[in-house]
């Protein structure tokens, strides 16, 4: 299938999952990027009400929403099934993605990413430290839910990767960046190891901040 148009900001985990899925599905696509500051304004915001990034085009379909993204383009693109055909398999892809969504980044990723990568990186804040101290609780919390939920599995629903994985991979590649990684993961060294089998494939080397900022400028 042709026509897919990614809006998305490079450097952003929800973004990454979707180009990454794109990658593990071999299909092509077009990266559009949003300037940084400008997901409220238009014309993205004619995109995305809530002015949040990515946003899927195709042949005139408009899709936001991470997660419906990746369902989209795990029933349409031919490849590699990424869902698990197992209801309960299913279910439990489902459940890491909105743990990914709601707690890992709602009060983690969104707090210390921000703080330590984010806000110095692109617009030259000082860390907030004291937000960053506040968030570590429930980031502890998140990291050993997630440890428990891999166990001793390759990836989250098994022995194949799934939507699951391609969601959360970026979201802790981003936090792994930060100095909190390490205090993070000392009793969740298999999330350690899952997340270096998952930089290792193909679909996550070509996503890298610095990999889409190339397509950025090429587009």
């Amino acid at each position: 299938m042709s026509g897919f148009i990614i809006h998305s900001v490079p450097g952003s985990p929800f973004g990454r999952a979707v180009l990454a899925t794109f990658a593990e599905k071999a299909a092509a696509y077009r990266f559009a990027s949003v300037p940084p500051g400008a997901a409220k304004s238009e014309p993205h915001i004619s995109r995305h009400p809530f002015g949040r990034v990515p946003v899927l085009e195709h042949d005139g379909f408009m899709l936001y929403e991470t997660q419906a993204i990746l369902r989209y383009l795990d029933r349409v693109l031919s490849g590699p099934a990424l869902t698990p055909a197992d209801p309960k398999d299913a279910a439990r892809m489902d459940q890491v993605m909105n743990v990914s969504d709601w707690y890992l980044f709602h009060g983690v990723n969104n707090v210390i990413g921000f703080h330590r990568i984010v806000g110095p990186r692109l617009l030259g804040l000082a860390p907030d430290e004291t937000a960053i101290a506040n968030a570590m609780p429930k980031a502890y919390l998140v990291l050993s839910e997630l440890s428990r939920l891999l166990g001793g599995k390759s990836y989250f629903v098994g022995d194949g990767v799934t939507l699951a994985d391609l969601h959360v991979a970026p979201q802790l590649d981003f936090l792994a960046k930060t100095p909190e990684w390490k205090p993070l993961t000392a009793n969740c060294t298999n999330l350690i190891s899952w997340l270096y089998r998952m930089n290792d494939r193909a679909s996550f080397q070509a996503t890298t901040w610095e990999r889409v900022a190339e397509l950025a400028k090429a587009a």
